[in-house]
Order: C-alpha cells, then structure tokens, then sequence
C-alpha cells in the first residue's frame, strides 16, 4: 500500500457509490459564473471518477433537477428572490459526457437536495452502500444540502473539491472549508480515484 494510501485509508467499490449533482445542461452548460473552479474543469474531473468507479464495478447515480411546470418546487417568502424559472427544452438533460453511462442509476430531484422526496436513500441500502462520493453544482447549494442529508442519514462522505464549483469562490471555499471537514473528507478527484479499490 502506497503512502498516499495509509495517509488516505481506501474506498472500497462494492461499499461506496458516486453521486454526481445537476451536471445537466441548464446548469453545467449554460455558461454561467462559476468559481473557483470552471465547469469544464468540473465536468473534467467527475468524468475521471467515472470512468474509475465503472472500471471497479461501483455505483453511480446521477443527480437531476427538474420541474413538470415549476408547481413542484419550493416557493418560500425569502429576502433574496429568486428569478422565475424559465426551463427551456432540454434544460434537465444530463451532459453527453454522463447521458450514457452503462448501469448508471438517475434520480430527478424537485429540491435542492438529492435525499428528499428521492429513492436516493433506498438505492443505497439495498446495495450495502455506506459512503458516497459528492461532486457537481453547485458547492453550496446542491451539494451542501445533499450532504447535510446524507449526513443525517448516517453516510460515510468524501468531497471532491475540485469536481464541484460554486456562484463565488467565497461560497466554494466557505463550504469545502467549514462544512464539508465536519461531515466527512474533502479531497481532490485524483486522490478519491487513487483510494478506490
């Protein structure tokens, strides 16, 4: 065992699943702002995890958020209004690099977290799975609630940090620097594939 290794401990493939968030065309292609990583080297960097986590037989789920006629989703009174979805043909398609994964499970979301109102939870159990990976977008808003979630479902979690971004590196850093170590191991992508076996 190497030494990055001993430092790190290993994922094990039959115990650990890969959940990929809102890598889907109106919000990893769209061309929004993202910080302090782009989507492309986000999009990068999951797909590397995807192919190892297919090369060791693991589970992958692929997280969409998608609405019928936005009736579905949440609308409390906020201070901070969110603009009025407008959800354009093709919006909650999964990127062409994720569209085809083989035995890829997808979960569509109505809310922020992939947990609720989901057979997220389910799909894990049934197959002994322990702990997920978390990588996607956005850092703070998809990501964060799905892992406070999975973090009162009692998983085990390790975060990508550089396969995920957020709005603004304040957001990213905050979320990967405060929250993310309390709940479980923040790492990078190539260090997550070197822990797999």
């Amino acid at each position: 065992m190497g030494e990055l290794q001993q430092r790190e401990g290993t994922l094990k493939a039959e115990k650990t699943a890969l959940v990929v968030i809102d890598l889907q065309q109106g919000i990893a292609a769209s061309g929004r702002q993202a910080a302090p990583h782009s989507s492309t080297e986000v999009i990068g960097n999951a797909s590397k995890m995807v192919e190892a986590f297919q090369n060791k037989g693991a589970f992958i789920i692929f997280v969409k958020v998608s609405s019928m006629d936005g009736r579905d989703m949440l609308n409390p009174d906020t201070d901070t209004k969110a603009a009025p979805m407008q959800w354009p043909e093709g919006w909650d398609h999964l990127l062409p690099e994720f569209a085809h994964v083989p035995g890829a499970h997808v979960i569509t979301k109505r809310q922020w977290g992939a947990f609720f109102g989901t057979d997220l939870d389910l799909q894990l159990r049934r197959r002994g799975i322990d702990t997920i990976v978390l990588c996607g977008i956005s850092t703070s808003i998809g990501v964060d609630t799905t892992a406070r979630e999975a973090y009162q479902h009692g998983y085990h979690q390790v975060f990508a940090e550089d396969a995920m971004t957020a709005s603004t590196k304040e957001e990213h850093d905050y979320v990967c620097g405060t929250i993310f170590p309390r709940i479980g191991k923040v790492r990078t992508a190539e260090q997550i594939v070197d822990m797999l076996k």
